[in-house]
């Protein structure tokens, strides 16, 4: 089963619920989606096994076969190529590596180059196998990363992917093929806003779907009451608490914290597969 666990904006405790559920499943495997900023693997201490590069090709002009005829620049969807003065001008990080260019051009003066945008990590912590993108520094592009990063899905395994926030490309391409969408949020009207930004991309991609409340306080709440009236299934609740946060903020596991969370969190999974039946 490959859950996804997503928010529609940071900071609203998703990596919290994603390495502690991806450390209470059995037979599991952690995906740390978020290339731009992983923190994943600062919880689930694994120990570093493997790297690989990612790569993307990206265009280079043969000036000796170039015609200056703009016909590239023309077909260029992302305006990664400009006809300055007579010469062809690449610009790399905007290229999506499409190859359209290579397909136009009439004197076959483009070929292409690979590029390395950032890295993939494998880790393993007992019987958990984690992986991580990294995307670097100034690279503007993370799709890549997470494409080649969720080719690690073993389909025979739990598969928790910790994705970016928003409901940017990155997000989509994070979900995309999930049985499971797990959407935490906290009660603030920020939090709100971005929730239902959040439910109307998962309702798109016609993936099942229910939430978390973290940060929860007593009383009704805003995120209580839209639950009920959109009849979306609120699967837990992690209450505001100074001791939460402390184990959070010393990079440690909920679930290491007693028998209480492991059951919450076993709970949890428990709910999820019992929802998608």
């Amino acid at each position: 089963m490959i859950i996804s666990v997503l928010s529609g904006k940071g900071g609203t405790g998703k990596t919290l619920i994603s390495v502690n559920l991806a450390s209470a499943l059995d037979n599991a495997e952690y995906l740390d989606c978020d290339v731009e900023e992983p923190n994943g693997f600062i919880f689930l201490k694994p120990e570093i096994v493997g790297r690989e590069a990612v790569k993307i090709k990206n265009p280079v002009i043969d000036v000796d076969k170039c015609l200056a005829c703009g016909q590239c620049v023309k077909a260029c969807q992302y305006n990664a190529l400009a006809l300055v003065k007579g010469k062809v001008i690449t610009f790399p990080k905007i290229c999506h590596s499409c190859g359209t260019c290579l397909l136009v051009c009439p004197a076959e003066a483009i070929g292409e180059q690979d590029r390395e945008i950032g890295i993939i990590e494998k880790g393993l912590n007992g019987s958990l196998t984690c992986y991580q993108g990294k995307l670097n520094v100034g690279e503007p592009i993370a799709v890549p990363i997470i494409k080649q990063l969720k080719k690690k899905i073993n389909p025979e395994r739990n598969v928790i992917l910790d994705c970016p926030p928003g409901s940017s490309c990155s997000v989509v391409n994070s979900i995309e093929g999930s049985h499971y969408c797990l959407l935490v949020t906290e009660p603030t009207p920020f939090g709100f806003h971005d929730l239902q930004i959040a439910v109307s991309l998962v309702r798109q991609m016609d993936i099942p779907f229910g939430i978390v409340l973290n940060k929860s306080q007593a009383g009704r709440n805003i995120i209580v009451d839209y639950c009920q009236k959109e009849k979306i299934n609120l699967l837990g609740a992690i209450p505001f608490s100074q001791e939460i946060a402390k184990i959070y903020s010393e990079g440690n596991l909920l679930v290491t914290q007693g028998h209480y969370w492991k059951c919450f969190f076993a709970d949890l999974a428990y709910r999820i597969q019992e929802v998608r039946g």
